[in-house]
């Protein structure tokens, strides 16, 4: 980053009516060279996102990498609205989008952990209008119950049946939306056909979302008092939220999308926006967050559920939920090397199939409108990038930031 941009984000974040917190020191900084990176090499990465910015294929981002359980690089590019030029900070909020659902996941897995749930149990245990829920026949379009009931696990795993929100048949059905409560959401699931029996297939969709209102009826909060009391606010994540509060507002970053003479144009992708308190608090893709705080997240994953002698979960817990969690025939309905995980995040299987520097094991995942992170067991570097963009991976740059954090790993 520039030394006058530097300069411009410092002075932007000390007049911010709420600035850093201590969320943004939950991870002890130091420089690179002591926990095995190269300096030189993650410049590189510095360089190819203001080359991003210069070239208008991002208008902005910020990236963190984490060895050892130390912070080593932390730097903010470009602009949170290339109208107003607000700067990119550490303090700049995202659309985490599926990001989400990690941490819905890890709310959920206190809950199992305490004895108030079983991932086996029925979902209709905890929301009886599930037990109403019907598959279709994709042959004669007829519907007929389930071979067997949902469980928590399948929402977890994605192997439940339900639909993804941009399906065509949730669409017009309007079965998600941010203006409508959790209750609506839930009966609207319900009345929309599963498309397989629960255990068959995996299928990417709104299940996260379901998982919330588990946990609402469990625990008897709402689930964004839940995961702030639980999750969020013990690890320090002061700045994720559902919405862009007043105070929050301005440093909301603005999505954007190129257009065909090589330029960028904000682009609205939810009806309800995120500087606007949200009826649907959704499990799946309703966070904001900042890189600090998924740092801390991320770390607290690699160690094992504890992060600044703050525990979360058991270290056996973790290991679990970061295991392939998909059979060998489910497996097979998903592509690329890829397992997934009840933590919510995918895992590699077959590095060799990825295409990019990657580890047997490595888990993470990403968010619709640029974000995403990784988690490497093996090496211990933990990665948190964050830009807005529509589509989400311009030019593959996810995977060209990850291969120069690669080649900086020096011991």
């Amino acid at each position: 980053m520039s030394r006058v941009l530097s300069v411009v984000s410092l002075v932007c974040v000390l007049l911010a009516p709420n600035g850093p917190v201590s969320a943004q020191e939950a991870l002890p900084r130091t420089e690179p060279g002591e926990v095995g990176l190269s300096a030189e090499g993650l410049e590189h990465v510095t360089d190819l996102l203001n080359r991003f910015v210069e070239e208008g294929r991002i208008a902005g981002a910020v990236a963190g990498v984490a060895r050892r359980g130390q912070l080593a690089y932390l730097e903010s590019v470009g602009f949170q609205n290339l109208d107003t030029r607000a700067p990119m900070t550490e303090t700049s909020l995202f659309r985490i989008y599926s990001m989400t659902r990690a941490v819905t996941a890890i709310a959920v897995m206190i809950l199992s952990e305490e004895g108030r749930l079983d991932l086996d149990d029925s979902v209709s245990l905890y929301l009886p209008e599930f037990e109403e829920v019907t598959v279709l026949d994709a042959a004669t379009g007829a519907t007929r119950p389930p071979a067997r009931p949902i469980t928590i696990r399948d929402l977890l795993l994605f192997t439940s049946g339900i639909n993804s929100r941009n399906s065509g048949p949730y669409r017009e059905a309007r079965v998600r939306s941010r203006s409508i409560p959790l209750s609506q959401f839930i009966q609207n699931v319900v009345a929309a056909p599963l498309m397989e029996d629960p255990g068959t297939r995996y299928r990417y969709g709104v299940a996260t979302t379901v998982v919330g209102a588990v946990v609402e009826a469990v625990s008897g909060q709402s689930f964004d008092e839940f995961l702030r009391e639980r999750v969020l606010e013990p690890l320090g994540m002061m700045e994720t939220v559902f919405w862009a509060d007043p105070g929050r507002s301005h440093r909301l970053t603005t999505v954007y999308r190129q257009t065909d003479d090589g330029g960028l144009t904000p682009y609205r992708i939810e009806e309800v926006p995120f500087t606007e308190e949200p009826a649907l608090l959704e499990g799946g893709v309703g966070l904001l967050s900042t890189v600090p705080d998924f740092m801390s997240f991320s770390q607290m994953l690699l160690n094992g559920g504890e992060l600044d002698g703050v525990r979360i979960l058991e270290e056996e817990t973790v290991r679990r939920i970061t295991e392939n969690g998909l059979s060998d025939s489910v497996l097979e309905t998903r592509r690329g090397g890829m397992g997934w995980r009840i933590a919510n995040v995918s895992v590699m299987l077959n590095p060799s199939s990825a295409g990019y520097p990657t580890a047997l094991g490595e888990y993470g995942w990403d968010g619709s409108a640029g974000t995403i992170f990784w988690v490497n067991p093996t090496e211990e570097p933990v990665i948190v990038l964050m830009w807005q963009s529509s589509p989400s991976n311009p030019e593959s740059l996810r995977q060209r930031v990850k291969a120069l954090v690669h080649e900086a790993i020096s011991e």
